[in-house]
């Protein structure tokens, strides 16, 4: 598998077993590789940077390097050595910058490079596919180089950079949700037609109570703990606006025309996007610097000794960001799903796919790919064309590696 990996697809893989596991991570045969491998090696390939990226944002990690003699700037020193590593940069929001600045570039080269690969015979497909050793040292080599960029303007110009983008992958983040939900929605239609049916409708009843329920209980919340009588206008215009928005897309959803339509659409999808506006909206408030409209959660179950200050608090210092609070746990949990599900997906929904760029590839799939041990293995066969978008898959994952840098670092500069 090392050759694999190491040699593409330079004819060293001629020993490989097309199929095999050893050749789904190689270009070996690359009409029969499975595209779903090479997305989840990209994917991969980003999650790899998002742990290196909070890794560097760990508090106290600047400490622990300059413990290492030789190595930082004003930290312990060696006689005869000098530390000339300037830990500042490669550790806190800098760093998280700076690794998300790599990745982008990554995913942004590929998206040039694969753009109207219409099917595997294009030689590019053979490096969406494969060459997976090379890809990581470009990685590492672009991340390598990105922390030699000097401060200046940059964490100013990415930050700029790094909100755009992240308001895009919220849009395809609730694209690939709704999909979601349309597609449990769909499969447990159709396994309620096919028997025991009260159990199935039973079921999507009961998760679509869960749903509204949690909706209607983060409105309430939201309401007593992130508004003040004669402050925070802004957050109960949101939170008004919000849970208006999420009855009429409720209501929406059952309408005659919509469901003539969508047969399948419903109150499922409307109550799992009511839950995903009020974490977005939840996602909004937290970001506010006023103390007074944001409490933080521990402040919500302690006790209150001091009373602060009136008017808004300071803003965090760079120094201090810290990205393990609640909101950005759940925003790293939604975004491994989201990458994880775009992976994956095999959406039957036209609509969703034509605006992700993809293919129903019910055609696609080459059923009579047999190993050596006799097991029949579905692989995809993109001779004819490719089951997915390679140049917009690659710009998501551009977006998505900005959307992690800004939730990291608390959307702070």
């Amino acid at each position: 598998m090392g050759a694999c990996l190491a040699l593409g697809s330079l004819g060293s893989c001629a020993s490989c077993l097309c199929g095999s596991a050893s050749c789904l991570l190689s270009s070996c045969c690359p009409s029969t590789t499975n595209s779903t491998v090479s997305r989840l090696a990209f994917s991969f390939l980003l999650l790899l940077g998002t742990l290196v990226s909070v890794i560097m944002i760990l508090p106290g990690m600047e400490g622990h390097l300059k413990q290492i003699p030789g190595f930082c700037l004003g930290g312990t020193s060696i006689p005869g050595l000098d530390n000339k590593v300037n830990c500042d940069i490669i550790v806190g929001y800098k760093s998280v910058y700076r690794m998300c600045f790599a990745m982008a570039c990554f995913f942004f080269l590929f998206t040039i490079i694969m753009i109207r690969v219409r099917n595997s015979k294009d030689p590019r497909a053979a490096i969406q596919n494969g060459f997976w050793f090379f890809k990581f040292l470009l990685l590492v080599g672009i991340a390598v180089g990105a922390f030699f960029i000097p401060d200046g303007t940059f964490n100013t110009v990415w930050y700029y950079f790094g909100l755009v983008g992240s308001f895009f992958f919220i849009i395809t983040q609730l694209i690939l949700l709704v999909d979601f939900a349309h597609s449990w929605n769909q499969s447990w239609l159709l396994k309620a037609e096919e028997g025991n049916s009260k159990c199935w409708f039973a079921a999507l009843l009961s998760f679509t109570f869960i749903f509204y329920a949690v909706a209607f209980s983060a409105v309430v919340l939201f309401y007593v703990f992130y508004t003040k009588p004669d402050d925070c206008t802004e957050h109960k215009v949101f939170i008004s606006l919000n849970f208006i928005f999420c009855i009429i897309v409720s209501i929406v959803a059952i309408l005659p025309k919509v469901q003539e339509a969508q047969p399948t659409s419903g109150l499922l999808q409307a109550s799992f996007i009511s839950c995903y506006t009020m974490y977005v909206t939840w996602s909004a408030m937290t970001n506010n610097p006023n103390r007074q409209c944001n409490p933080s959660l521990l402040s919500l179950v302690q006790t209150v000794t001091a009373t602060p200050a009136p008017g808004p608090a300071p803003t965090q210092t760079p120094g201090s960001v810290q990205w393990w609070d609640a909101q950005s746990i759940v925003g790293l949990i939604i975004f491994l799903f989201c990458t994880l599900y775009a992976s994956i997906r095999s959406s039957t929904n036209t609509q969703v796919n034509k605006l992700m760029q993809t293919e129903d590839n019910q055609g696609l799939t080459d059923y009579s790919s047999t190993g050596e041990d006799g097991v029949r293995r579905a692989v995809d066969n993109e001779e004819e064309a490719v089951t997915y978008n390679y140049s917009f898959f690659h710009f998501s994952l551009l977006l998505a590696s900005l959307y992690i840098m800004m939730t990291l670092t608390n959307w702070y500069i």
